[in-house]
């Protein structure tokens, strides 16, 4: 009788520890998120209120080359010249490493310049930092361990992630995803959820609209599957391209072009003329013509345009994210993609953009729950498809070199190496 009630009483005590953990970290995801969705939401309002004004004042891209001089002055008077960007974000919950509180400040101001006067370059860069600053303040003001502080981190990034794009699911897994691929960090999937379930709710009251869209999917046979495949195949070959290319021309650059000032200036002038040349359709992020191949086609050769736009924008200096116009490369794409193999070309918009995004990041869950969340489950064995073959072609490539792929894509075999 004595040792069972010495049991009852054991088992009472984990199960009081227990709920008190759990009670503790909602409330702490609950803090993080609801200042990210804040954040998020004065992001996004900045954000449109930089593309609306750069669309109603097009003379704004000929002071790009200034615009980027004033970038480089802040990371410059901020101590921040050898900036990493969304990698120390990342590397950060693998290594217990300090984040610095002047990254989100910084980021936030720098993305809108960048957007306000038409370097091309998306949001979630930003996100994924003005995320991880905020939270890894807030652990500190709190006095976290370093446990709890790589948790808080986290929920910064999905509460972010989540105000920005309106995809929670998405928001929550990428958190947990992108930093070692093959290793799901399964501790901060409640505290991630709610950090951005949390963000995303504030978001909407602050007027945010989620982001959805409606396309029509083919009848799933064995024919469609092949085919969703071989967008797949091609997402894989662009977005290798992509990642090789920015991190090849950032370096390039950096070895050729010693002085910041005159890298970020020089670079600017190329978009400013390159804008000329071929028109305002690729600065800024481009979400008008993704949505416009949701509906229709694009031009042919917007894929390789936006692509071109963004590795000079990125890689010479100016800040923002790269997923945004991975989104853009991958739905124009599958626009044309969709017409030559003959799937309707708003579906493969569709794909190509979740196999875009999935090839970028290697994050193959993420991704399939990102086309749920955008596109409705109606195609769901079809983006399968097409993010299953992205996955496995894209390689080792990846926009974040902070990001570590666990296990190799072609064995079951362990390799932790960092993408490239």
């Amino acid at each position: 009788m004595i040792s069972l009630l010495s049991h009852i009483k054991i088992k009472g005590e984990k199960l009081f520890i227990t709920l008190k953990t759990v009670f503790i970290r909602l409330l702490l995801a609950g803090l993080t998120g609801a200042v990210c969705g804040v954040a998020g939401s004065a992001f996004h309002i900045c954000m449109e209120f930089a593309t609306s004004t750069r669309t109603a004042y097009g003379w704004l891209i000929y002071a790009l080359p200034l615009a980027g001089l004033a970038i480089v002055f802040l990371y410059h008077t901020a101590g921040l010249e050898n900036d990493p960007g969304t990698n120390i974000i990342i590397t950060s919950i693998r290594h217990d490493g300090r984040i610095p509180a002047r990254m989100a400040p910084l980021i936030f101001i720098s993305t809108f310049i960048t957007h306000l006067f038409g370097g091309s370059a998306g949001r979630e860069g930003a996100a994924l930092q003005i995320g991880g600053g905020l939270s890894a303040k807030l652990a500190r003001i709190l006095k976290l361990g370093d446990k709890d502080s790589d948790l808080m981190i986290m929920c910064g990034m999905s509460g972010l992630f989540a105000a920005l794009f309106s995809t929670p699911v998405t928001a929550t897994f990428f958190a947990m995803e992108v930093i070692s691929v093959g290793v799901f960090y399964y501790t901060a999937i409640l505290p991630c959820f709610f950090s951005a379930v949390t963000a995303y709710g504030i978001s909407i009251l602050l007027g945010a609209e989620p982001l959805r869209y409606l396309v029509a999917a083919p009848a799933v046979d064995a024919g469609s599957v092949l085919l969703a495949m071989l967008v797949g195949a091609c997402a894989a070959g662009v977005s290798v391209l992509f990642c090789w290319l920015l991190h090849r021309s950032a370096k390039l650059l950096k070895d050729k072009i010693k002085n910041d000032y005159i890298r970020i200036f020089a670079g600017g002038a190329v978009i400013v003329v390159l804008t000329v040349i071929f028109g305002t359709d690729y600065n800024g992020a481009g979400m008008d013509i993704i949505s416009g191949a949701m509906t229709g086609t694009s031009r042919p050769e917007a894929f390789i345009l936006k692509l071109l736009f963004t590795v000079i924008t990125i890689a010479c200096g100016f800040k923002g994210g790269e997923i945004v116009p991975s989104f853009f490369i991958g739905a124009t794409l599958g626009n044309l993609v969709g017409t030559l193999i003959g799937l309707p070309p708003q579906f493969t918009a569709a794909l190509g953009l979740a196999a875009m995004f999935c090839g970028v990041v290697n994050c193959p869950v993420s991704s399939l729950l990102l086309s749920v969340e955008l596109f409705g489950s109606e195609g769901f064995v079809l983006f399968a498809a097409a993010i299953a073959v992205s996955y496995i072609l894209s390689g080792y490539y990846g926009l974040y070199t902070g990001q570590k792929i666990m296990y190799s894509k072609m064995h079951s075999k362990y390799i932790n190496r960092h993408t490239k």
